[in-house]
């Protein structure tokens, strides 16, 4: 039976890490959980549970700084890191009404970071206070849970003669009060199971992520009428209210929104912090008891919200039509998978298909790259200039024109004067009889004739001459091309 039960919690265990993936699993064992747990612990698990984004981005970095100095391998971005936190579980990102994106901690990360803490400044194994809370609450529970009515009658019998004697003592001044360590062995028993508070709402926050996805799923693959749909989303925040973290967040919201339970802990916080021995609390346990009700109150009404707008967005998406667009798109996806599995065995993922498809592109810019509209930049500073009609001059238009492009006329009748007193003339023939007026514009030009009206002799090749625009004599190989027939 032993045996059967080591191996049964063996492969249950090998399944979260390996195929769940528990997000606290996964930072416990990661080879920067230090720093992980460190840079979540400091910004996300104290006083302030949720930062933006852009915050929370800033900080890291910041910190990732001071830790590769100190000797951390820390290659990647502050960005990066968040991104993969996120993908690991550690992380949820939201997005609020303000369209900003915020980032807050899981509940599976919550506890895996207490855990680490309690492996740093590890606690007493088994104190007075602890033991004392567990035997009270097992007999409370036995006595409730027995359906035997004289039994509890007679526990309450009990109970009440246990206090009428210590009232008793009290009035007789045989009643000591509590010492110092056992106040603060009890004191720090209360700030630990305070701490796994969070976790409770962050718990009720993921299952409320749960089941709005799983009513949405429902409305897509069904074909309930309105009215059932709606009924399933009413009953979705029951099933919230049903669940072991519904029932906690219920506890909780209880004491929070009862304003004469709500003032008793606050007393009760403040006379115990103003005891002598609260000093012996390090700082953060004190400022932790001391914001505990307002964190309390701040938590529950972020979930009642998110309740509330839980159940309106459902009806929205009901009431608008939405889903039907949405469950037509679900079910093309479903048919297209289908007819892709049998593909599969066959078809390449990376097979060329021979579909083209014109993908949409946003194109990305800084802001500090755009260039303002100056108004003075268009405005005219002095008088303008009247240019009046002038006489063209034909020789000055031509000799600009000279100057800007080739004379491919004049080349082609020095090319038909060569071929006058010869069957077949080169390049170089071409520019004895004729000088290059325009320099190397000259070549360049006689090439291109060559090229479409000659015949070319790639491996030959011949020297031609010329005088550069300033009168610098030059001179180059180039291969040899002969013009066989007048250019017309």
């Amino acid at each position: 039976m032993s045996g059967t039960s080591v191996r049964l919690t063996a492969l249950e265990l090998r399944r979260v890490r390996d195929v769940e993936r528990h997000p606290g699993w996964t930072l416990i064992r990661g080879e920067n959980a230090p720093v992980v747990a460190a840079i979540l612990g400091a910004y996300l698990a104290g006083d302030v549970r949720r930062r933006s984004a852009a915050e929370l981005a800033e900080l890291v970095e910041t910190e990732l700084e001071e830790l590769r100095e100190a000797g951390f391998d820390l290659p990647r971005t502050a960005h990066a890191y968040l991104a993969e936190w996120r993908s690991q579980g550690l992380l949820i990102r939201r997005a609020e009404e303000s369209r900003s994106e915020t980032y807050e901690l899981t509940a599976e990360a919550l506890a895996a970071l207490r855990f680490l803490d309690q492996l740093r400044t590890p606690r007493q194994a088994a104190t007075q206070s602890r033991l004392a809370t567990i035997s009270a609450a097992l007999r409370s529970l036995a006595v409730d849970t027995d359906p035997d009515v004289t039994v509890r009658l007679a526990a309450l019998e009990e109970e009440r003669a246990r206090l009428d004697e210590r009232i008793a003592r009290l009035r007789s001044g045989e009643e000591p009060v509590v010492d110092r360590a056992a106040a603060i062995e009890r004191a720090r028993d209360v700030v630990q199971l305070a701490e796994e508070v969070p976790a409770d709402f962050a718990r009720v926050r993921t299952e409320l992520d749960g089941v709005n996805r799983s009513l949405r799923e429902s409305i897509l693959d069904g074909d309930t009428v309105q009215g059932r749909v709606l009924a399933e989303v009413f009953r979705g925040v029951d099933l919230i209210a049903e669940s072991n973290a519904g029932r906690t967040f219920a506890a909780f919201a209880e004491l929070v929104l009862d304003a004469e339970a709500g003032a008793a802990f606050t007393d009760a916080v403040s006379q115990v912090l103003d005891r002598a021995f609260a000093h012996e609390l390090s700082p953060a346990q004190r400022r932790f008891l001391r914001g505990l009700l307002p964190a309390l109150v701040d938590a529950s009404l972020e979930v009642q919200v998110t309740m509330a707008a839980f159940a309106r967005s459902l009806r929205r998406f009901v009431h608008s039509q939405d889903y039907l667009s949405d469950r037509v798109l679900r079910r093309d996806l479903t048919q297209t998978l289908a007819a892709a599995l049998p593909a599969a065995a066959t078809t390449r993922p990376w097979a060329p298909s021979g579909i083209e498809l014109s993908l949409t592109s946003v194109p990305l810019a800084s802001v500090g790259a755009v260039q303002l509209y100056d108004p003075q930049e268009s405005e005219v500073s002095g008088e303008v200039e009247v240019h009046e009609d002038a006489e063209v001059d034909l020789d000055a238009l031509r000799a600009l024109a000279r100057e800007t492009e080739i004379d491919m006329a004049e080349l082609r009748a020095a090319v038909n004067d060569a071929l006058a007193s010869a069957r077949q003339v080169t390049i170089a023939d071409v520019l004895v009889r004729h000088r290059a007026t325009q320099g190397v514009a000259s070549v360049v030009g006689l090439l291109a004739l060559a090229a479409r009206h000659g015949v070319a002799h790639p491996e030959a090749r011949e020297r031609v001459e010329w005088t550069s625009v300033s009168g610098v004599p030059r001179e180059a190989r180039i291969p040899v091309h002969t013009f066989t027939g007048r250019i017309p």
